[in-house]
């Protein structure tokens, strides 16, 4: 794919994008590039700052609906915004390889923007070569596609920040909708009719009610919280979640469920268990084998949360051997997933079915969409006005320091949020 149109816009006043800082000197350029996958504008500027921002190709789907905005094609809808400012937005799909669009780009890139639906990953050695880097966006929830203790040192510190409370209603939604697709075994029989088949007892011989089922959430945090209130209305025997911070006596009271101290504790309650925790160096590959073998055998995981806090390979394992009787989601490591990622065929051997994995989409509807579009565009705004009143909630890491606990709890460092 390629996009490709010139504009010749005339700069405001440095003083004026770049308020209480140091605007940088950014050559000029000419007309716009053309390149595979990507789209770029170059504006004519004394003074202007790079956006580079990394999404996923729409296609035609782009077309059949303006308002699917996390695309190469319809941007975020801030290129014009962008644009009238005076700064020049470079936007891609191209994101992996040393060769890559997004390597190119990144060096001389004041911002870059990305999505956890198809992310640009600033490793170490990117943030290295990002030598005008100065804040990095999430247009979405969850900025672990970002070397966070890199990002901290990269530049005197650059800011990460990310759209917070924008699709957790979007994913709490699909949390349900996949406790419920496995549990009642809807692939298998939608499978079967659309195959010209009818069979009854194939598919019911494996489907159960989620009433009366134990259920429990790894992390209690805003999506994890939306899952138990919208699990009330189930009758589950009980809810049960796992966090480091408690929620109120009067929530726990309210939502009707029960803190369990011990993960592996929870665990082997479960009858479905769902992991809405963020992925750092404590949770990473946290799901294997042998916390795996914890679980209750024959017990549903359900994973909205980052593809990397499993082992793909133990999970499709325990799917083999009858451990786990479902697994779903729609996260995966890498993103996209290669075509022989195992957890794209696994399936419970038993008797079939218990794979509900789908692309990376519970938190990109296109409500979604809409709220962290203008979200990222909140937090641009407080960026280039210098103002950098961000809101506390959206902050990962800022002026050289952890914003929160939220990507684990860390010696030495100030929280401003839990």
């Amino acid at each position: 794919m390629v996009f490709a149109r010139s504009a010749l816009r005339l700069a405001r006043p440095a003083s004026s994008l770049f308020t209480q800082r140091a605007a940088p000197a950014f050559a000029q350029r000419g007309a716009s590039a053309s390149f595979a996958g990507a789209r770029a504008l170059s504006a004519t500027a004394s003074q202007q700052g790079k956006v580079l921002l990394v999404l996923y190709d729409g296609h035609q789907h782009a077309q059949d609906e303006p308002r699917l905005l996390g695309t190469t094609e319809n941007e975020l809808g801030i290129r014009k915004w962008i644009e009238d400012q005076g700064h020049t937005l470079v936007t891609t799909s191209d994101k992996d390889g040393e060769n890559s669009k997004f390597d190119q780009e990144l060096v001389d890139a004041e911002v870059i923007i990305t999505t956890p639906f198809h992310p640009g990953y600033l490793t170490k050695e990117r943030l290295a070569k990002a030598k005008k880097l100065k804040i990095a966006v999430t247009a979405g929830i969850g900025s672990d596609h970002v070397d966070l203790d890199a990002a901290n040192t990269t530049n005197g510190g650059i800011t990460v920040a990310e759209v917070t409370g924008s699709n957790v209603v979007s994913v709490a939604e699909h949390v349900i909708m996949t406790m419920l697709v496995l549990v009642r075994n809807f692939v298998p029989a939608h499978e079967m009719i659309a195959a010209g088949e009818w069979d009854v007892a194939g598919v019911a011989k494996n489907e159960y009610d989620l009433e009366n089922k134990v259920v429990g959430t790894v992390a209690v945090g805003r999506i994890g919280e939306r899952v138990l209130r919208r699990l009330k209305a189930f009758d589950c025997k009980e809810l049960l979640y796992f966090d480091y911070q408690a929620l109120t006596p009067e929530k726990e009271k309210e939502i009707g469920c029960r803190r369990v101290e011990n993960l592996e504790d929870m665990l082997a309650q479960c009858d479905v268990v769902t992991i809405n925790c963020p992925l750092h160096e404590k949770t990473r590959g946290m799901f294997n084998k042998e916390l795996l073998g914890k679980m209750k055998k024959g017990s549903w995981l359900i994973n909205t949360a980052r593809g990397a806090i499993v082992v793909k390979e133990d999970v499709a394992e325990a799917l083999k051997s009858g451990q786990l009787r479902g697994y779903g989601g729609d996260v995966w490591f890498p993103q996209p997933a290669p075509k022989d990622h195992p957890l794209r065929y696994a399936s419970y051997s038993t008797w079939g079915g218990g794979n509900a994995m789908v692309p990376h989409m519970s938190g990109t509807s296109i409500d979604a969409q809409e709220r962290y579009a203008a979200g990222t565009k909140a937090i641009l705004e407080e960026y280039f006005s210098g103002r950098e009143n961000y809101k506390p909630e959206d902050l990962i890491v800022h002026k050289g320091d952890y914003a929160t606990k939220a990507y684990g709890q860390r010696e030495g460092k100030k929280h401003a949020n839990a």
